[in-house]
């Protein structure tokens, strides 16, 4: 699930993230930072639970557990079977492993902590420094529930546009590969061609997601800017590159799927 399981409000406009509980399942990890369905977890990490009790320890209507149980079996956090005492009747139990909790405050803490003290004159380490710059910024804002995907994007546009010449060719095998050797010379992370139908990248190490704290959401606007100026240029037509899978959805690489704008995934002839 791209955007992750928990309701965040208004579409496009994140609530702020606070603590985080992650959830390890079959298609991945999962973060839960919704404060009801933690606390429906909570319980069923405890035993199994009926609807009526689940209902009765939210302290929610029915409609809104109802919505929130359906949100989380469909993450395959949760699983549920009829009481074989009253066939109307559902029993709800935890399918997700629970992996922990974490705090984006206290994992910039850590970070800054560990990169100041083992600081020392002349052991400076610029592009780890400014990376952790732009983690610190970035949290801080979605914190406050401040969505910068927009701009990011836009700015990732800018810089493809400029580096398209540097990197282009007419084979698409050779400008994947030119890609490549920019984004490992530049320690941007590690490009990798997947598929071909759609074009298919994995991103390893990603520069811009890697350290950021797991919110069940994709994260490289910035990267998926720069490689829709890319291929748009490359194929001489207006080209997008859905992220699929992401660091800060659990996943231990970035997927990219280059389609045509509005194609919804088709293939590039």
């Amino acid at each position: 699930m791209n955007d992750g399981i928990d309701g965040k409000g208004k579409p496009g406009r994140p609530g702020p993230i606070r603590e985080i509980d992650i959830y390890s399942t079959p298609e991945g990890a999962r973060a839960v930072g919704n404060p009801v369905r933690r606390a429906i977890l909570a319980a069923l990490r405890q035993r199994e639970h009926s609807f009526d009790e689940i209902v009765t320890l939210a302290g929610r209507a029915k409609s809104t557990v109802s919505v929130h149980l359906q949100e989380l079996a469909a993450a395959g956090v949760i699983g549920s079977r009829t009481d074989p005492d009253d066939a109307r009747r559902k029993i709800f139990f935890l399918t997700g492993d629970p992996v922990g909790s974490v705090s984006a405050e206290n994992r910039i803490a850590d970070a800054l902590s560990a990169y100041v003290g083992a600081y020392y004159p002349g052991s400076a380490d610029p592009f780890a420094f400014y990376k952790l710059i732009f983690r610190t910024i970035r949290v801080a804002l979605m914190q406050e529930g401040i969505l910068l995907d927009p701009l990011l994007t836009r700015a990732g546009e800018w810089v493809g546009e400029e580096l398209y010449p540097a990197v282009a060719d007419p084979a698409t095998e050779v400008f994947c590969a030119n890609i490549a050797r920019f984004w490992e010379d530049h320690r941007l992370g590690r490009v990798e061609v997947a598929g071909t139908e759609p074009l298919t990248l994995l991103v390893y190490d990603c520069f811009e997601c890697e350290d950021l704290p797991v919110t069940g959401r994709p994260a490289c606007a910035f990267d998926s800017g720069i490689l829709r100026a890319l291929f748009s240029g490359h194929y001489g037509r207006p080209m997008v590159a859905l992220e699929t899978r992401c660091y800060s959805m659990g996943y231990d690489h970035c997927r990219f799927e280059v389609v045509p704008d509005g194609g919804g995934g088709e293939g590039i002839e």
